[in-house]
């Protein structure tokens, strides 16, 4: 067997275990645990996160790709909620440009005074009144107090009403029935996995005293406090003393809790499902952006597009955290059916499906009249083990993650006893800094890098990793570099960056967080092949390891994503 290279992602691991003891350990790197750690890091306090997957491979990674305010919200009351997502959602259209853009969003409606009654008892707190479609009075008061919410630092403009006749001129495929459309902004995450990395990022650049390691797994607490973690990858198991913890696992809290010695009750996660369609007709249909609407069944759902695809979603169904987590044939026809409740003469099916995802929403355990009512807010709960503060996350949603962020930190520094020295609100994320948000700023921001390997190149690599894409411009200049046969979107040497500067430790992680190509549909057997190939070199894989992680991301993306590419050739 050659002698295989040492991993760079697992350095991560070594770190952890040359000096084990931290200040604060974070269990958990979805979107709301690394925000944590990036602002406990900014603010120089010694902490260690870990993930017993990928990053951003739990609940953050199924997100339906928007920054809102969250309209529907208001409807049950959460005003505190609201005022705070929007202002997060007008702060991350200043602070992640490169990720997070506008997003026009329109709602048809089919009749004037529905739910006039229904949505205001619902409101006061009393249930079990019939559903009852939301009509075009009821969406105006909504989309007003709306409005005022969105005065905070703005970026976006005030709702508009139309008509039917100028509803059907924007958007023909519309039902014959459709009375008014109502038009609003919020905003769109056109890579959410890749602006975590850019959060997290952003929090082991502080220091030496900030360390993350993926694929590392809690599994227990000893009675003095420390946390007994295992390598997922090596089965290695080793412990690290902690000041405190925090447990920011989701959906899996806990689980989580249960393994530390404290067993709680915390979350009622509801399953939330989406597919992305190649579908032309469709993508036309939506005239470049969102459709927002009620269902037959009261869920408000979306038809989106999103990297010249479709995605539609969500479902918010019951759901036993112990169980696999997949987006199911019937949840596949309810699409269909809501596609066919708007744009009725649009055909949808099977074979126009390149990915599907699904996810628990870490919220509350709630007794809600319907999952569409169960909060959205969060809260941190506080318990102790052998003298170790352990505080628990429960709730959060991508939109709010650097508020959410912050809050936690603030109790976690309160508990050891240290005072803020950074805030985040303001801070540019990642790949923002120095970005082009003018079309002045952009041409000579492309002229540049243009120069050094191609304009069209240049403008590519801008979108898809904002100014953090420098650092791979430079590696391309002193290095030959080629398009992937597979894949010609991207190329070698970037692929090489990614593994390299990124802690990619599977295969999998390259397709489905590292790169858009399984949300696009661009993953086939030779995009397998080639990216084993590429990242094996780096990490050093020998021949049967390559196929070994070519096996097993096809038979993930089967069964996660309802991908399925052929097998590979035996000889390799």
């Amino acid at each position: 067997m050659p002698t295989q290279k040492p991993s760079p992602a697992r350095a991560t691991v070594s770190a952890l275990t040359e000096r084990p003891s931290a200040d604060v350990v974070v269990i958990g790197a979805g979107i709301n645990g690394i925000a944590t750690f990036r602002d406990l890091a900014l603010n120089g306090v010694d902490v260690v996160l870990v993930e017993r997957d990928d990053y951003v491979a739990g609940a953050s990674a199924a997100s339906s790709h928007m920054v809102h305010g969250g309209i529907r919200y208001l409807e049950n009351g959460e005003f505190r909620l609201v005022q705070e997502s929007v202002h997060e959602r007008n702060a991350l259209l200043r602070l992640a440009p490169h990720y997070v853009r506008p997003l026009r969003t329109t709602i048809p409606i089919f009749s004037t005074f529905s739910s006039l009654l229904s949505a205001p008892l619902k409101f006061i707190g009393i249930k079990g009144g019939a559903k009852k479609e939301r009509g075009a009075l009821i969406i105006k008061v909504g989309l007003t107090i709306y409005d005022t919410f969105s005065r905070d630092g703005g970026r976006v403009p005030r709702h508009q009403f139309r008509g039917s006749a100028a509803s059907r001129r924007e958007l023909p495929k519309l039902r014959d029935d459709v009375k008014w459309t109502a038009t609003y902004y919020d905003a769109s995450m056109h890579d959410p996995e890749r602006l975590a990395l850019d959060v997290l990022n952003d929090g082991l650049a502080a220091g030496a005293h900030a360390r993350a390691a993926n694929y590392v797994e809690a599994i227990g607490m000893s009675e003095s406090g420390a946390v007994r973690m295992r390598d997922v990858v090596s089965g290695e198991e080793f412990e690290i003393a902690a000041k405190l913890v925090v447990n920011a696992s989701g959906p899996w809290t806990d689980l989580t809790n249960d393994a530390l010695g404290q067993p709680s009750q915390f979350m009622g996660g509801t399953k939330g499902s989406h597919i992305v369609l190649d579908h032309p007709e469709l993508l036309e249909a939506c005239n470049g952006r969102e459709i927002f609407f009620e269902f037959t069944d009261g869920r408000i759902v979306l038809i989106y597009p999103l990297k010249g695809r479709v995605l539609v979603g969500t479902t918010d169904l019951a759901h036993d955290i112990s169980q696999p987590i997949r987006c199911t044939d019937e949840e596949v026809d309810y699409f269909f059916d809501l596609v066919k409740h708007v744009f009725p003469t649009i055909e949808v099916n099977r074979s126009q499906i390149v990915f599907r995802f699904s996810g628990v929403r870490p919220l509350p355990r709630q007794d809600a009249d319907s999952t569409g009512q169960i909060s959205r807010d969060y809260r941190i709960e506080h318990g102790e083990r052998g003298g170790v503060p352990v505080l628990s996350l429960v709730g959060g949603k991508w939109t709010t993650f650097r508020a959410l962020g912050e809050n936690l930190a603030d109790e976690v520094m309160k508990k050891l006893r240290r005072s803020r020295s950074v805030s985040t609100d303001g801070r540019l994320i990642g790949g923002a800094v120095g970005y082009p948000t003018t079309d002045a700023e952009r041409a000579a921001w492309l002229q540049k890098h243009g120069a050094v390997i191609g304009r069209d190149r240049a403008a590519i690599l801008l979108d898809r990793y904002g100014t953090s894409a420098e650092s791979l411009i430079a590696r391309i200049a002193d290095g030959e570099d080629s398009a992937l046969d597979s894949a010609p979107a991207y190329s070698r040497l970037e692929v090489q960056h990614l593994v390299e500067t990124e802690q990619v430790v599977r295969l999998v992680d390259v397709v489905l967080r590292r790169t858009s190509m399984a949300f696009t549909g661009a993953v086939t057997s030779a995009v397998l092949d080639e990216l084993a190939e590429i990242v094996g070199d780096v990490l050093g894989w020998d021949a049967t390891q390559r196929r070994a992680e070519r096996a097993a991301a096809a038979e993930y993306l089967a069964d996660h994503h309802g991908v399925e590419v052929d097998h590979p050739q035996e000889a390799r």
